[in-house]
């Protein structure tokens, strides 16, 4: 036996009621209760209608002695007359708190929630039901609140099916207009239950070696899945092969590099991520970057193939995803492949710096190509139709023409992508140091005015530009202009100069630089000579090639004299392109003439002798060279 005072724990039996025995023998359990069906389980035991009164009544008379006699004993006399008042005050306020926390939980319903007990029905019972009862002896029947979340439940998945019914019919009706769409831009066949797309250029005759296939599948996720901040939720997917995911494009750079560094010396590039595009983007977006990835390698590919067959002075060298040479000396051609699939750690990965990239020439590699896929596709048509089909018209005309071996060879030959994308290369460095040369000498000579005007009708391999060189103040004057057309090619400079002599230049910027300050020279001759016409002075002579003087660099120095019109005073100018600009002036009396020269027929003659003194140019008023001689002659002229 226990001894008194030792608590004993009764626990229900582990066992639960069972619910149904099927025909083989086998026991379907009910599920435990969870902690709610218990607490309702256990409120339902309890009759809140009972009265207290009748508790009362049913006392007996002992116990009712009993508790007279501990209220006897218990009874005090209060010290404080308004105790009792305190205590039922007291009383009041736990009884308001206690209403307030049942009202908050009523209204909040975040703790609890006051629902209803259902009283369990008297349901027939069954021979089954009355078996498993025998056998579960002592435990209760399912809960009303069982029933009541079941009920729940079944209302929800009703709801659920209703509604994914009806996103499922939209859908399907949205995947099929969607695939509509996907099919009047690019091309699709079905494959058993598979449908299949192509990305490659065949179609454009591209014989590239990768294929561009994809597959169109059918959107799985629910519009309510997307991460908030995704584009609009599309109906069907495609599936990209791995070679052709992520971005890429062709880098084209020129550059100037030391004569030691040698082609092979390269260092290679592999690109960082860039250009990702997120992994929910639209399908178009997807095939589109994708194509463009396919057309780069096939670009890269057939520019690779191409530097490797080509023979040339200095060979060209494909390393890796890179192909590099030499287009002038010490400059670089270099193209670059760059694809990156955005799959690596951004964190991990150092942002690669900015490259100074040729746009123009990336988008003449594009073309190229495309040009090539036309080509393809678009032939001569024969005549007559019986001819073999893609014959050229020069080549039709061969018989008749009579087009020697050499001329059919010759025809036959075209250029490659490298070799065009080369030439526009060393056109665009040309015109680049060109227009440099042009605009450095025009900032540092600021007599005369060097003018440049450039056509706006050029081509990738060639540009024409007309240098004008004249005086400010005197641009009336268009006998003084000196005028040179430049046409810029691949490799060299056509010259037209003002009296349609034609000149070649190299790449070299030298040449052009002395062309353009030999031309400066010759324009103050020229100025000279026409504000002397135009001021009354006569020219004694002209010479364009002066040995007398400083030894100039390059070319040489130009002298004329003029005289005044009362023959007594003369002016030497001698323009030289190194030395500068120099004016000399010489004055003669009559008096100090030899008499026997006066037989002479022109005694401006006489003045051929004698002592020049220079002049200094630079304390003569004028802002320029023209005007600071055209003060000289008006002083001169006149007597003194």
């Amino acid at each position: 036996m226990a001894l008194a005072g030792v608590t004993v724990s009764i626990e229900a039996v582990h066992e639960n009621q069972i619910q149904e025995v099927t025909l083989d023998g086998q026991e379907i359990c009910v599920p435990p209760l969870s902690m709610s069906e218990c607490l309702a389980k256990s409120a339902q035991k309890i009759d809140f209608a009972e009265e207290d009164g009748e508790e009362k009544g049913k006392t007996t008379s002992e116990e009712e002695t009993e508790a007279q006699e501990k209220e006897s004993s218990a009874f005090q006399p209060s010290l404080w007359p308004w105790d009792s008042v305190r205590n039922k005050l007291k009383a009041a306020y736990t009884e308001t708190g206690v209403l307030l926390d049942v009202l908050n939980i009523a209204k909040e319903k975040k703790y609890m929630v006051l629902a209803h007990v259902q009283q369990d029905t008297n349901e027939p019972k069954s021979a089954l039901q009355i078996l498993a009862k025998k056998k579960a002896f002592g435990l209760q029947s399912i809960s009303s609140g069982l029933s009541t979340a079941a009920s729940v439940l079944m209302g929800g998945a009703d709801r659920l099916k209703k509604s994914q019914q009806e996103i499922g019919n939209r859908q399907q009706t949205e995947f099929h207009f969607e695939l509509h769409n996907l099919r009047q831009n690019w091309r699709l066949k079905k494959v058993g239950n598979s449908i299949i797309g192509d990305l490659s250029y065949r179609s454009a005759g591209s014989r590239f070696w990768q294929g561009g296939t994809f597959e169109v599948t059918k959107n799985t996720m629910l519009p309510s899945e997307q991460v908030e901040g995704t584009n609009t939720h599309s109906a069907l997917e495609v599936v990209i092969p791995s070679e052709l995911e992520g971005s890429s494009y062709v880098q084209v750079e020129v550059k100037h590099v030391s004569e030691s560094t040698g082609l092979m010396h390269a260092t290679l590039k592999l690109p960082n991520s860039f250009g990702k595009y997120p992994a929910d983007a639209h399908w178009q977006t997807k095939l589109e970057v994708a194509q463009n990835v396919l057309f780069c390698k096939e670009l890269f590919s057939q520019l690779a193939r191409e530097a490797t067959q080509l023979k040339s002075s200095v060979p060209h060298v494909v390393v890796g995803n890179q192909i590099f040479t030499n287009i002038f000396p010490s400059v670089q051609l270099s193209i670059i492949l760059c694809h990156a699939t955005g799959k690596g750690d951004e964190k991990s990965q150092p942002r690669p710096p900015k490259v100074e990239h040729n746009h123009v020439l990336e988008h003449s590699l594009h073309q190229l190509l495309r040009e090539v896929h036309h080509k393809t596709l678009h032939l001569d048509p024969p005549h007559p139709v019986t001819a073999t089909f893609g014959m050229t018209k020069r080549r039709r005309l061969a018989g008749p023409s009579g087009m020697s071996r050499a001329d059919l060879k010759e025809m036959s030959e075209s250029e490659t992508l490298l070799e065009q994308i080369i030439k526009q290369a060393r056109h665009e460095v040309l015109r680049v140091r060109t227009m440099t040369t042009i605009d450095r000498l025009a900032s540092t000579i600021p007599d005369p005015q060097i003018m440049a005007h450039w056509s706006c009708l050029n081509s990738s391999l060639q540009s024409n530009v007309k240098i004008i060189i004249t005086s400010n103040g005197y641009d009336g004057l268009r006998l003084t202009w000196q005028s040179l057309d430049l046409e810029i090619g691949t490799d060299s400079i056509k010259v037209v100069t003002k009296d349609r002599r034609i000149l070649m230049l190299s790449f070299l910027e030298k040449e052009l630089e002395d062309l353009i300050r030999w031309q400066v020279s010759q324009h103050h001759i020229s100025l000279s000579q026409n504000l002397a016409r135009l001021m009354g002075w006569q020219i004694l002579s002209y010479n364009g090639c002066s040995g007398v003087g400083e030894m100039e660099d390059f070319a040489t120095a130009s002298s004329i004299q003029l005289v005044a019109p009362n023959n007594d005073r003369m002016l030497s100018i001698r323009s030289g392109i190194t030395s500068g600009l120099h004016v000399y002036l010489k004055i003669d009396s009559k008096d100090s003439l030899d008499p026997s020269l006066t037989a002479l027929v022109d005694p401006k003659w006489l003045n051929l002798s004698g002592t020049f003194k220079e002049i200094d140019m630079e304390q003569i008023d004028g802002r320029n060279f023209a005007a600071k001689l055209e003060f000289i002659m008006a002083m001169v002229k006149q007597k003194r």
